[in-house]
């Protein structure tokens, strides 16, 4: 007779390895036998009735939908300790294992585990945290059925008061941000008040807070708004002023996740004002984190925000990284400017290379030809060539249309 292990006996049944072992504890699994510290199972045995659709719930270990970034994972380089740590909490361990994964880019993966969620009646968190996962995989597909899908699970979740309520509608706006729309946060986390949410929710609230500055930022910048009093680059490069001590809190805190997000942030808003240096030592910094777990896919989200620079500066410390995060961020552009461009009914162009990328940013931030000729050290008729083909390329007018493809 052919034998299974009790992670593949789980695999093959959707549930998790720990209850394939509470089974065998209790017997309820036909033929298996203890092999040393583990359970052998053969491979004809199924999952029993009594179990089917029944997942033992537990409350969350933090009040959060995104417990990678609480202080459970509190250790660069430590993230399959962390996992393993919440074994005995089965909604804990299979959120934070499908969280982790998703930093790493391993998105298949990623997608059975939000099934897994919002198929077993999970609880408020679980659910809310299993919607984001979802809607993260239609990123990454360009599927626009299952990013609605993944909305209708998070504003199905079971609420049992008008806090959590405000908690489903700031999880929606998050979602939104992640193709660069942010009109519907609520008024309440514009200003950056999150009295309303649970402390173990507020690492992950100044990451989205600090993302949602910047798409205003960006917004000015590009001349997609006005804002009086406010024009061209001067709120971006207000920016780093609010993030350098969040990310001081973080590492006091030890909450690497938000850490490595917040350093990134902060690199994209140095960048685009032209502070290279300080850019790079914070990308430095959050490159040297998310090499320790190899978290490819969280660094892949950043790729397109720096025109060649982060690839440079991840291949100076391995250059296998580096052609994993090149590799990812193919996948994960085609699918973001297909999701992007459904859902907001525009075109997103990505047939630009990096330099062309660069120059239709810098134009849409306002610099003129010759400004973006010194800065980038090429010649004026060079520039005005670069400008010609992007619009050519991308189906434009002319270049004031710059900022919807960018």
């Amino acid at each position: 007779m052919d034998y299974i292990t009790a992670k593949e006996a789980a695999e093959k049944w959707g549930v998790t390895p720990r209850r394939v072992q509470i089974l065998c504890n209790e017997g309820k699994i036909k033929g298996a036998y203890r092999f040393g510290r583990s359970w052998m199972i053969p491979s004809r045995a199924v999952l029993p009735s009594s179990a089917k659709g029944k997942v033992p719930h537990m409350p969350m270990p933090r009040k959060s939908p995104f417990l990678d970034m609480t202080d459970l994972y509190n250790s660069a380089g430590q993230a399959e300790e962390c996992i393993e740590m919440l074994v005995n909490n089965p909604e804990a361990h299979a959120l934070i294992e499908a969280q982790i994964a998703y930093r790493r880019g391993e998105i298949d993966h990623v997608y059975d585990k939000a099934r897994y969620f919002l198929s077993s009646h999970s609880g408020f968190y679980a659910i809310l945290g299993g919607g984001m996962l979802l809607a993260l995989c239609a990123i990454w597909r360009g599927d626009a059925n299952l990013w609605n899908e993944a909305k209708k699970h998070i504003c199905e979740a079971p609420c049992e008061s008008q806090h959590e309520r405000e908690i489903i509608s700031l999880t929606l706006a998050i979602i939104d941000s992640s193709i660069y729309d942010n009109k519907d946060y609520p008024e309440w986390f514009t200003v950056g008040n999150f009295e309303t949410l649970p402390a173990d929710s507020h690492p992950a609230a100044k990451v989205f807070y600090i993302k949602y500055l910047y798409m205003e930022a960006f917004a000015i910048a590009s001349k997609q708004i006005q804002v009086e009093g406010v024009s061209g680059l001067a709120l971006m490069r207000m920016i780093p002023n609010t993030i350098e001590p969040l990310i001081t809190q973080a590492v006091v805190d030890k909450t690497v996740i938000p850490e490595i997000y917040l350093r990134m942030s902060c690199a994209v808003a140095y960048h685009n004002t032209g502070q290279r240096e300080k850019a790079i030592a914070h990308m430095d910094k959050a490159i040297a984190l998310a090499l320790k777990d190899r978290l490819y896919g969280l660094l892949t989200e950043y790729v397109r925000h720096f025109d060649g620079l982060l690839e440079e500066r991840i291949s100076l410390i391995s250059e296998s990284a580096a052609e994993a995060v090149s590799e990812l961020h193919t996948i994960y552009r085609l699918g973001w400017s297909r999701l992007s461009g459904k859902i907001k009914n525009v075109y997103v162009a990505t047939n630009l290379t990096q330099k062309e990328h660069e120059v239709a940013k810098l134009s849409a931030f306002g610099f003129s030809v010759k400004e973006i000729a010194a800065m980038l050290y090429v010649s004026e008729s060079t520039i005005k060539q670069t400008i010609a083909r992007v619009i050519h390329k991308a189906g434009l007018q002319d270049k004031s249309e710059f900022s919807y493809i960018i």
